[in-house]
């Protein structure tokens, strides 16, 4: 079986590298945030994929440009509610953590209220996430999910999968330690971060596998970025900590969420991940 090329990978982790020093060259320059430059950002991992791609005769086809299987593209934009949903309750069920139902989830749009309310809140989530969020997302997707990915794959399904995660949370590091997720712990959320895209990553390899499309990854990320909000919003606490790197969608109650996934991916059958599996799965159950 072929190994990771590591021509390509240099090539890829270099642009990468280039775009971070970029980021924070313009906010220099322009004295703008890198907060506020990183919607620019969130490309550099499309950019470096395709500046691999075509460098290196990389057919986009094989990296998981395509439609795919359809049940499984909707599989991962709806799958992102459960996993918030599930994220939100084991943030609340922390001591020190309050559950505040009265709060507006989208200040300055009308809603109806009760039941009704909660569903128009989730289909208007999904809607923008599998939409706009997603355009954004596959910016990332197609390098991480699509590129690396099919690179990555002789390593298997578990080793690829947490290989991306930490280098997709270390790429985070120039908006982290400039206060994003973690304004309270810009150095310890660089970590925080890691950790929460190692626990992501499973379940965002699984989709594209059952899918045969690195789309089902940027619908997974787009819903999810959307939806996310829902739990810092409702779930509440006085304290840094527990609002930062424990109640959060990308702190431990997020880690353990995606865990729990991931666990139920390997009782389930992890799925064979190689070169010729990685856009195109077999048959699944």
């Amino acid at each position: 079986m072929a190994s990771p090329d590591r021509t390509r990978l240099t090539l890829f982790v270099s642009v990468l590298a280039v775009s971070a020093v970029l980021l924070y060259a313009v906010s220099g320059i322009t004295a703008v945030s890198p907060i506020t430059l990183a919607p620019g950002y969130m490309f550099s991992p499309l950019i470096a994929g395709l500046v691999v791609c075509f460098r290196r005769d990389v057919p986009l086809s094989a990296v998981g440009l395509r439609i795919g299987r359809g049940r499984w593209l909707a599989v991962a934009a709806v799958g992102a509610l459960p996993l918030v949903t599930l994220t939100l309750l084991v943030a609340v069920a922390v001591p020190g953590v309050g559950f505040d139902p009265t709060v507006d989830p989208t200040p300055g749009l009308e809603l109806p209220s009760g039941v009704l309310g909660v569903i128009a809140t989730f289909g208007l989530v999904l809607g923008l996430g599998a939409t706009v969020n997603a355009v954004f997302a596959f910016g990332e997707e197609f390098g991480w999910r699509g590129y690396l990915l099919w690179e990555l794959a002789p390593w298997g399904f578990w080793k690829a999968s947490f290989a991306i995660g930490g280098l997709w949370g270390v790429w985070h590091a120039p908006v982290i330690v400039a206060g994003y997720n973690y304004p309270s712990f810009p150095v310890v959320g660089v970590v925080a971060m890691t950790v929460a895209c190692v626990s992501f990553s499973p379940v965002y390899t699984y989709l594209v596998i059952r899918s045969e499309s690195v789309l089902a990854a940027a619908l997974l990320h787009g819903v999810f970025n959307g939806s996310a909000g829902l739990v810092t919003v409702y779930a509440v606490a006085d304290d840094a900590v527990l609002n930062e790197l424990v109640a959060s969608p990308v702190g431990a109650a997020g880690v353990l969420a995606f865990g729990l996934a991931a666990v139920g991916i390997a009782l389930s059958g992890t799925p064979s991940l190689t070169r010729g599996s990685a856009h195109d799965a077999t048959p699944s159950t």
